[in-house]
């Protein structure tokens, strides 16, 4: 055992649930550092795990900012004691498997939480915002099966960071099965995706085109054992293919460029449609409520 615990990171506390399907915890580890978990047997799909661990050295390999992370291990022991972090079912509690988890390093700073929502006056001062663009490339080789997920953290000038979080759907989602539109990865707020240049665009085809994909396979062989199902390995194999292919590169990218100019148009034609109807407002105090700072499951 005292080798074991040169070796591994544990964790060692529990702090509190966080929201999202993946039912994750914040925890403090014995390296010091705080981390959203995930468990293995997660019920969500027994993809997932593996799912974020890829995801998120893929996103680093793009040049995609995103937290550091780490296998975890979970003991039983840490497991009675905190039965507040077990999973929520419909039949009751369901206790997680003790090993190794995933562990996302919490992006939080000096007590102030990561922002989950900006408002519309806020998009101009988020610095990476191109970054978008590349990560729904990315997302769509990869047969991401749920809207991409970010958070913003601000710095002393008041700029806006973004980074990619909750990589779990990947791959055709935790189970390996899901089939999706292309729309359906995109950043739910569309407008930020602004406007990018022709030679923008060229420049994420050749980072995608241009990954190291023998590098990315030895990260992916680094991974638990427990975590590489073969449908895993499978959708994996599938979306560095596509990374590699010039031609489906360029078409997805001019489908991505299309389909946001007409999510542009649908955006406009609801504006127009609610500055015509007339409503009565009843408390008007509440209207330039600002959004509330929060955590999110990453």
């Amino acid at each position: 055992m005292p080798a074991l615990s040169k070796r591994w990171t544990f964790v060692t506390q529990f702090i509190r649930n966080l929201r999202g399907g993946s039912q994750p915890i914040l925890a403090q580890a014995s390296d010091g550092f705080r981390y959203v978990v995930k468990f293995s047997g997660n019920l969500q799909g027994p993809n997932l795990l593996f799912n974020e661990g890829a995801g998120s050295e893929l996103y680093r390999a793009c040049g995609l900012a995103g937290p550091s992370w780490k296998t975890l291990i979970v003991t039983d022991s840490f497991l009675d004691r905190n039965p507040d972090c077990w999973m929520r079912t419909e039949t009751g509690m369901l206790r997680p498997t003790a090993g190794a988890c995933f562990g996302s390093q919490f992006l939080g700073r000096d007590g102030v939480p990561p922002l989950e929502i900006l408002p519309r006056t806020s998009l101009s001062r988020v610095r990476n915002h191109q970054s978008f663009w590349l990560a729904w490339l990315i997302d769509i080789c990869a047969q991401h099966a749920d809207n991409r997920q970010a958070v913003f953290l601000q710095n002393g000038d008041g700029w806006l960071d973004a980074y990619f979080v909750d990589h779990g759907h990947l791959f055709a989602g935790p189970n390996g099965e899901l089939r999706r539109r292309y729309e359906a990865s995109r950043y739910l707020d569309s407008r930020i995706y602004q406007a990018v240049s022709s030679a923008e665009l060229v420049s994420f085809q050749k980072i995608a085109r241009n990954l190291d994909v023998d590098r990315l396979w030895k990260s992916v062989q680094t991974l638990p054992d427990t975590w590489k199902t073969p449908t895993a390995l499978a959708g994996y194999a599938e979306c560095l293919t596509r990374l590699s292919t010039s031609r489906l590169l360029k078409n997805i990218v001019a489908t991505m460029v299309v389909g946001q100019q007409q999510a542009i148009e649908r955006e406009e034609n609801r504006n127009r449609d609610e500055r015509k109807a007339v409503f009565p407002i009843l408390h008007p105090r509440v209207q330039a409520a600002e959004f509330a700072r929060r955590p999110i499951a990453c």
